[in-house]
C-alpha cells in the first residue's frame, strides 16, 4: 500500500476557478452518511434553477451493473448522458492505475473524463466514493486532493447517526483542519441523520465552528428513510417475483422475522409491515399468512420469502390465486432460511428512482431542513432563461409551499388518489381533506402501506355539515324549481359536497375526476362557483413542458366551438394562468392562415376574437390570426409576419375550436413527447380542477398543486 499512499500527495494543477461557481463536489466523511439524500436533495434545487446539470462520479463499483446513483439520478431527473460520461473509471481500473509506474495518472484520466462532461453542462455536481473497497483507509483524503484536481468546492457530509455533540465537532475540526492543509476550496457542511433532540445544539456549535462564506445545514434522522423495501431485497437476493402487484414492491419492511414456529406462535408475532422469512415447504404457513391479510383483525405483512429453491405446489397456488389481489409479496429464493436470514440482515437501504413514495419522502424531509435560496446564494448561481419539465414541476411544489391552501379530494378511496395524497404530505405542500367512509379510506391506506396523518376525511353520509351545505344549496338553486329534500340528496353526492366545501370557503379547491366524469366534476362549480366578473365562460388550458420550455395550450376540453367573444375570453384567462405560473404570456390566436392571406367563416372568428381581446386586455401582446408555424419558429415567422411580438416567440396558443386543440395536444403529447399538464380550469370564482379516469399519480399530484397555487391568487 506504500504506492497507493504516496499517490494521494499528488496533485495536478488545475486552472484557479472564476468567480462563479460551476461545480460542486460532495464526499462523506465516513460511511452511511446519507450522502445519496443530500446528493439528490441538492440536484433537485439546481435542476429548478439551472438548465444544463450534470453528475459525475469518479470512481465506481460496477460489477457489471450500473452504478446506483448515477441510474438513480439519470432516471429521475432525466439527464441527458450516457452511463459511461458520468464516471471516471471503475474500482478495478483505479486500482491498476495507483500500483502502476505513474499513480498520479489516475487524476488526468479522472479528470479528462470530467472534462467532457463539463462541456456538456452549465452546472457539474460530483458524489465521491463510498467508502467501501481498497480506498476505503484513505476515502475523505482521496476525495479532498480528487476535488481540488477537478477545481470542485468540497461539501462534506458528516453521518450524526448515534454520536454525541462532542463527537461530531471532532469530525468537523478534523475535516476543516484537512481542508486547510491541502488549500481546498471548503464550501460548506451537512450533518445528516443528526439525533433530533440534538439539533439545537448542533446547530449552536456549527455557529460556532462556521465562517460566513461556508454553507451549513442539519438534517435530523428520518426513521422510514432507513427502512427496507420489498423491491431492495428482491433485487439484492435476485428473487423470483411469484405472487403479488408491481406496486407492493414499494412497501416499507417495519422488520423481519423467521417463521419455523408452529402457527399460534407465527400469528401471535405478526406485525405490520413484517418481511416474513419462511421454508418453501411451510404450506401451513403460507396459507396462515395469506388468511391475515383477509382478516380485519390481524395487521398487514409486506411480504413473504420462501427459501430453500421450492415453489409452492400447485393446490396451494391456485388457493392463494383464488383470494384476489391481496397487498403483499411473495418471492421465492434458492438459499436457506438461515442464510437468507444473514443476507437480508446485511442489506443496505437505498433511495430507488421508480419508488414515488420514498423519493417524495426523501425530498420532502431535505426540503424542509435545507433552505434552497441560501444554498443557492452561497453558490452563486445565476438563474437559467430555460424551463424545463423538472424545473417546471418542482417550481410547482415550491409555489405551493409559500402558502399551503386546502384542497378537497372527493375520491377518497381512488388508491391513486391516497398514493397522491401521501406524497403531497410528506412534501407538506398543502392541507387536504378526502371524502368518504374514514374506515375504509384507513383500512385501504393500510393495506398500501401507505401513512396519511394529518388527512381530514368526511364520510358525505355521516357528518355535521350536511343540513348547512343542502339549506345553502336549496337558496342558491330554488329558483330552478330545486326542493329542500332534492337540495339534501344532491349533497350527497361527492362532487357536490366537495364543490359546496370550496364555495363555502371550507376548502380552498377542489380536484376530482380520477373516477368521474368531466361534466359530473365540473357541473356543481357552474351551477354555484360560476364564473368570475367579466367572464363568460370556463375554459380549460394545458401546460405543454417540452425539453427547455412549457407552452399554454387553450382549449383543448371544454368547449367545442366557442365565439368570437367567448375565445377571446379563453385567450385573456390563458394569459393570466401562464403568468401565474411563470410564464411570460405571449398569446398567438391560431388559425389555418396568418394575418390577412385567409379569408373565411372561421378565420373572421378567430380575427374578431383576436380584436376583442386587444381592447380587453391591451397590456397583452397578443396575434391573430396566425399560423402555428408562424406563431413558434421564428424563421417562419420573418416571412409570414415580421415585426410581430408574438411571431416565432409564443408562449400560449389559442386554438379555434375544442376539435383542433384536442387533437394538437395530444399529437404533440405522444409525437415530441411532451409532458402535458392539465387540464387547468379557467375563468371560476374558485379553483376546480378535473382530472382524466386514466390519470396516474404524478399528474393528481400535479394538479393537486395547481390547483393550489390557483387558490394563492384568488
Amino acid at each position: 500500500m506504500g504506492v497507493l499512499y504516496l499517490s494521494f500527495h499528488l496533485r495536478f494543477e488545475f486552472p484557479s476557478q472564476t468567480d462563479m461557481s460551476k461545480n460542486l463536489y460532495i464526499a462523506a466523511a465516513e460511511a452511511d452518511s446519507g450522502k445519496s439524500l443530500v446528493m439528490m436533495g441538492i440536484m433537485n434545487i439546481l435542476t429548478r434553477h439551472v438548465n444544463r446539470v450534470g453528475f459525475f462520479r469518479p470512481i465506481v463499483s460496477l460489477n457489471g451493473q450500473t452504478d446506483h446513483d448515477i441510474d438513480l439520478v439519470s432516471k429521475r431527473l432525466k439527464l441527458p448522458f450516457r452511463h459511461d460520461e458520468m464516471y471516471g473509471v471503475t474500482q478495478q481500473e483505479a486500482m491498476e492505475l495507483l500500483q502502476g509506474d505513474h499513480p498520479d495518472e489516475i487524476f488526468t484520466v479522472i479528470l479528462n473524463k470530467y472534462k467532457k462532461l463539463e462541456s456538456k453542462c452549465d452546472f457539474v455536481v460530483c458524489e465521491g466514493t463510498d467508502h467501501t473497497g481498497f480506498l476505503k483507509p484513505f476515502d475523505l483524503d482521496f476525495n479532498v486532493r480528487l476535488a481540488n484536481n477537478l477545481g470542485a468546492p468540497v461539501l462534506a457530509v458528516v453521518n450524526g447517526h448515534g454520536k454525541r455533540i462532542s463527537e461530531v465537532a471532532e469530525i468537523i475540526q478534523m475535516i476543516r483542519s484537512l481542508m486547510a492543509r491541502e488549500k481546498c476550496s471548503y464550501f460548506g457542511m451537512f450533518i445528516n441523520r443528526a439525533v433530533e433532540k440534538d439539533v439545537d445544539a448542533l446547530w449552536g456549535m456549527l455557529v460556532k465552528i462556521h465562517s460566513d462564506t461556508e454553507v451549513g445545514f442539519i438534517i435530523p434522522e428520518h426513521d422510514l428513510l432507513q427502512k427496507l423495501t420489498i423491491r431492495q431485497v428482491a433485487g439484492a437476493l435476485k428473487a423470483e417475483h411469484l405472487y403479488g402487484e408491481d406496486d407492493v414492491m414499494d412497501y416499507d419492511i417495519s422488520d423481519f422475522r423467521v417463521a419455523a414456529m408452529g402457527i399460534e406462535q407465527i400469528l401471535k408475532h405478526t406485525e405490520a409491515g413484517t418481511l416474513v422469512i419462511t421454508p418453501a415447504d411451510r404450506s401451513d404457513v403460507l396459507i396462515a399468512l395469506f388468511m391475515t391479510l383477509l382478516s380485519d383483525t390481524y395487521p398487514k405483512i409486506a411480504g413473504i420469502i420462501l427459501t430453500g429453491g421450492m415453489r409452492p405446489s400447485q393446490e396451494v397456488m391456485r388457493l392463494i390465486l383464488g383470494v384476489g389481489k391481496q397487498p403483499v409479496a411473495l418471492l421465492r429464493v434458492p438459499g436457506d432460511t438461515f442464510t437468507t436470514a444473514m443476507d437480508v440482515s446485511r442489506i443496505k437501504p437505498m433511495l430507488s428512482p421508480d419508488n414515488e413514495r420514498r423519493m417524495a419522502m426523501a425530498i420532502g424531509h431535505f426540503e424542509s431542513h435545507v433552505d434552497g435560496k441560501q444554498f443557492l446564494e452561497k453558490i452563486a448561481i445565476t438563474p437559467a432563461g430555460v424551463v424545463t419539465p423538472v424545473m417546471f414541476e418542482y417550481q410547482l411544489f415550491e409555489r405551493a409551499r409559500i402558502h399551503r391552501k386546502h384542497i378537497v379530494l372527493p375520491e377518497g378511496t381512488d388508491d391513486r388518489i391516497l398514493r397522491a395524497a401521501e406524497i403531497l404530505l410528506r412534501r407538506e405542500a398543502v392541507e387536504l381533506t378526502l371524502l368518504g367512509n374514514e374506515e375504509e379510506i384507513f383500512k385501504k391506506a393500510g393495506a398500501l402501506h401507505l401513512k396519511l396523518e394529518g388527512t381530514g376525511i368526511i364520510d358525505p353520509f355521516d357528518n355535521d355539515l350536511i343540513n348547512d351545505y343542502a339549506a345553502t344549496y336549496y337558496k342558491l338553486r330554488k329558483h330552478k324549481g330545486v326542493t329542500r329534500d332534492q337540495a339534501r340528496e344532491v349533497m350527497l353526492d361527492v362532487s357536490y359536497l366537495g364543490t359546496m366545501m370550496v364555495y363555502k370557503g371550507h376548502a380552498d379547491g377542489m380536484v376530482s375526476g380520477a373516477a368521474h366524469t368531466t361534466q359530473h366534476t365540473i357541473r356543481p362549480a357552474f351551477e354555484f362557483i360560476r364564473t368570475r366578473p367579466g367572464f363568460s365562460i370556463v375554459s380549460s388550458s394545458f401546460f405543454m413542458c417540452f425539453e427547455d420550455r412549457v407552452l399554454v395550450y387553450a382549449d383543448c376540453a371544454f368547449n367545442p366551438n366557442p365565439t368570437s367573444e367567448e375565445l377571446a375570453d379563453i385567450a385573456i384567462s390563458s394569459a393570466d394562468t401562464a403568468r401565474m405560473f411563470g410564464i411570460d404570456p405571449m398569446v398567438a390566436m391560431l388559425s389555418y392562415s396568418t394575418g390577412s392571406s385567409g379569408k373565411g367563416e372561421d378565420v373572421e372568428k378567430v380575427r374578431k376574437a383576436t380584436g376583442i381581446a386587444r381592447i380587453r386586455r391591451p397590456d397583452l401582446k397578443i396575434e391573430g390570426p396566425i399560423q402555428y408555424d408562424a406563431a413558434i419558429d421564428s424563421t417562419v415567422a420573418r416571412q409570414k409576419m415580421p415585426g410581430s411580438e408574438v411571431a416565432g416567440k409564443a408562449t400560449v396558443f389559442i386554438f379555434p375550436d375544442l376539435n383542433t386543440g384536442n387533437n394538437t395536444y395530444k399529437a404533440v403529447q405522444r409525437s415530441a413527447g411532451a409532458v402535458a399538464v392539465g387540464p387547468v380550469s379557467q375563468g371560476l370564482n374558485k379553483p376546480v380542477n378535473d382530472l382524466s379516469r386514466g390519470c396516474t399519480v404524478k399528474d393528481i399530484v400535479n394538479t393537486v398543486l395547481i390547483t393550489a397555487i390557483q387558490a394563492q391568487e384568488i
